[in-house]
């Protein structure tokens, strides 16, 4: 990486500097593999600039790691051989508020001759960011974290995969009730400080409808940023509860049957500065390539729920009549539309846009934002138009309803959004064969762990695993 290494290990001498006389220790560099854990290799904040330079080894096998840490393989990857280099993004090194003595920084991966890896998710994200600012569009992302927080039991486990668990919860308030916040003021007050020592730009924090749940929503900006800050977001949110005695998770579904954990998709779209949002005289205020990016979106969906709805367990999530968005339509602030468009305050420049409501904290947040966009610019690439908006609530129709109005489900399993995935020409050529052929590797191999489990048997499975 010649000059660029050597640019990267004087800025990290000066940071590592900084940092020590802070009292960080240690920094924990961090990608998200396939199936949407967080994996780390940790350096001494003495070694930053040699891992800045020449980056820290880590096997290419972790790309087909499945939530239970099985190792499945692909056409490309799998097996011990092999090695890549992490490489920290600096701009991002982040001392961690609730963890003393420890820094963060999110990598890219490259191999050896100081190449990118193809399955580096973050340089995918990375990649179609660049490819939209090609076609003179600018995407601001930002996602909803939602996660349900329960006491900590003496000697627990983040492993415990009893479906009878019982769960602790340290809060009584109904959904969305003051009492909650009453109840856990303390904890949210440090979540928030933290977030905002670390330079996070808190939109939102409240609770949310299951029992001790809780959201909180970020400033959208950069998708990489976006995705960087969900990763920095949820760590956080783990490392407060720890300190408070609690645990958090993350999972689509913490107790089959209830309401589980989003992580719902803001995006809006620029050209030249100016939202696309906000058009005059147009249908919704939609300039013709925001139409078109959303209709992309909104056709890629089927597929789209093997990136953003990655485990067995999404699919206990996604049920009619939960805001959770399991029919293929759009609406104008519609909470049950999959793709809703909000139109924000008529005299605010940059408040409209548009949520995607399926995904959820189990996705990779930098495969999640790299595959809309790619769906999206698709979308303009092939002129594509939005259908009618929808209304009310699609599941409340009945079949023949929702025939007329030409509203279909959208994939009610892993195993039939993963052949979407499969079939789809414009997420292959956007991921390319290696990070396509690992991501479905993942998805059929988790399938197959799954596939003699029953629902509460797979809540209890991956409750702890995000």
């Amino acid at each position: 990486m010649g000059t660029r290494a050597a640019e990267q290990r004087e800025e990290a001498r000066r940071l590592a500097a900084r940092m020590e006389a802070e009292g960080v220790r240690n920094v924990a560099l961090t990608w998200v593999d396939n199936a949407g854990i967080t994996r780390v290799k940790a350096v001494p904040v003495q070694r930053l600039a040699d891992a800045a330079e020449r980056g820290v080894g880590m096997s290419p096998v972790f790309d087909v790691f499945t939530s239970d840490d099985a190792i499945t393989e692909s056409e490309h990857l799998g097996g011990p051989d092999g090695d890549l280099r992490l490489f920290p993004d600096l701009d991002r090194l982040t001392p961690l508020a609730a963890q003393p003595g420890w820094a963060w920084a999110p990598v890219d991966r490259y191999d050896q001759l100081g190449r990118p890896h193809p399955a580096c998710q973050r340089q995918f994200a990375r990649r179609m960011t660049e490819r939209a600012a090609a076609a003179g569009l600018e995407l601001r992302m930002g996602f909803e974290t939602e996660w349900v927080v329960t006491r900590a039991p003496a000697g627990h486990t983040q492993a415990a995969t009893d479906a009878y668990e019982a769960l602790d919860y340290p809060c009584a308030g109904p959904a969305y009730g003051m009492t909650r916040v009453v109840e856990l003021s303390d904890y949210l007050r440090d979540v928030s400080e933290a977030l905002s020592v670390q330079d996070i730009d808190v939109l939102q924090v409240h609770p949310e409808y299951a029992p001790g749940q809780f959201e909180i929503t970020t400033a959208p900006g950069d998708p990489v940023r976006a995705a960087d800050d969900a990763v920095l977001v949820r760590e956080t949110v783990r490392a407060v509860s720890a300190r408070h005695g609690l645990r958090a998770s993350f999972a689509p579904s913490v107790v089959a049957g209830q309401v589980g954990n989003g992580c719902h998709l803001h995006l809006s779209l620029y050209r030249d500065g100016v939202s696309l949002h906000r058009t005059q005289d147009a249908d919704w205020g939609l300039a013709p390539d925001a139409v078109a990016f959303l209709g992309g979106i909104l056709g890629a969906l089927p597929a789209l729920l093997a990136i953003g709805c990655p485990s067995p367990a999404s699919y206990l999530r996604l049920q009619p009549s939960h805001w959770a968005g399991v029919y293929q339509c759009w609406g104008v602030e519609n909470r049950e539309a999959a793709l809703r468009l909000i139109t924000g305050a008529p005299d605010d420049p940059d408040g409209g846009h548009a949520e995607l409501k399926t995904f959820d904290a189990a996705a990779n947040p930098y495969l999640a934002v790299g595959a809309v966009i790619a769906a999206g610019l698709h979308g303009i690439e092939s002129a594509t138009r939005l259908p009618a908006p929808q209304t009310g609530d699609p599941g409340t129709f009945g079949v023949r309803e929702r025939a007329r109005r030409g509203i279909v489900r959208l994939p009610a399993t892993l195993t039939e959004a993963t052949d979407r995935l499969e079939k789809s020409a414009p997420l292959y050529e956007a991921l390319g064969e290696v990070l396509h052929g690992a991501v479905l590797a993942v998805r059929r191999a988790e399938e197959a762990h799954f596939a003699e489990n029953d629902a509460e048997e797979i809540a209890a499975a991956t409750r702890w695993r995000w």
